[in-house]
């Protein structure tokens, strides 16, 4: 029951026009900002830590703005997942740093692309995939019906999908050293044996340290971008730009803090469209408890 509402949910956001989406979700983000949802709880908690500076109405503003970008996102899933691809591409009215991506696809050393979750990483994914010979990595859900739905989806731009356990991360490798493309959704977080805890936005946040890894085996290209979010029901923007020089440096640690301040040079684009309600700072080097 729970797949057939969901399939009819994103086939409900396949067929309704963007600008309704987007209306629907200022209602939706009003909704999650005047009550205490663990959405704008979360959201709140993290602004504040990240955004130390800035004063309480400002942080309230930006919780405002992020909930209803969350709200967008969700709405939005249908139109990346259920038309055709073509379709689904044509939302794409703007794009900035394509040239350079393509170019280093070129290379034999292969690219890692990293997707943050900011905007629409559905579409950016597929945009710079399509066509393209490329590998994903993601964290399956337990729920095979969905498991199997969204391979299929993502499947229709050429992507692969890996799963994030040792086979997966082997066939990212394979892939890599055939000089491929392998996209990583890096700001989520790790196995403890698979991070370190690293600076994010100055607060202590255990980071994944396989692009690293993979960058020092296989001498791959980083980039880094997302899909903006254009106002008025304008579509997208895809802006991608190859990630801090750091990120290439043989010391791990250096390698993993250029990872993260590239995760935040892309936020910094775009603040409000990031997943902020996502729980980044769970896991605590002393153990204690952060929400």
């Amino acid at each position: 029951l729970q797949y057939i509402l969901l399939r009819a949910f994103l086939q409900i956001g396949a067929w309704l026009p963007l600008s309704v989406l987007q209306l629907l979700a200022k209602f939706w983000g009003l909704y999650l900002y005047r009550f205490p949802t663990k959405a704008k709880l979360v959201t709140q908690k993290n602004l504040a830590t990240c955004f130390s500076t800035k004063t309480s109405a400002e942080i309230e503003k930006m919780t405002h703005a992020s909930l209803t970008n969350t709200a967008s996102t969700i709405l939005e899933m249908g139109k990346s997942w259920i038309p055709p691809m073509a379709n689904s591409l044509e939302l794409v009215t703007e794009s900035e740093g394509e040239e350079n991506f393509f170019a280093a696809t070129a290379s034999e050393h292969g690219v890692i692309l990293l997707a943050p979750h900011i905007g629409n990483w559905e579409i950016f994914g597929f945009y710079l995939c399509e066509k393209l010979k490329s590998t994903w990595l993601y964290q399956p859900p337990e729920f095979k019906l969905m498991d199997q739905f969204i391979t299929k989806t993502r499947s229709r731009a050429g992507i692969e999908m890996a799963p994030a356990h040792r086979i997966g991360v082997s066939k990212v490798l394979a892939a890599l050293r055939r000089g491929e493309v392998v996209g990583i959704l890096p700001d989520q977080i790790p196995p403890a044996e698979g991070g370190r805890f690293i600076p994010f936005f100055g607060e202590p946040a255990l980071t994944m340290t396989l692009p690293s890894k993979l960058i020092q085996k296989t001498k791959a290209k980083v980039f880094c971008g997302f899909a903006q979010r254009l106002p008025n029901a304008r579509g997208y923007k895809i802006i991608v730009e190859e990630a801090i020089s750091d990120i290439y440096s043989e010391d791990l640690d250096e390698s993993i803090m250029a990872l993260n301040r590239s995760i935040e040079k892309t936020i910094m684009k775009s603040v409000e469209q990031y997943s902020w309600e996502y729980k980044r700072f769970r896991r605590r080097p002393d153990g204690s408890k952060f929400y």
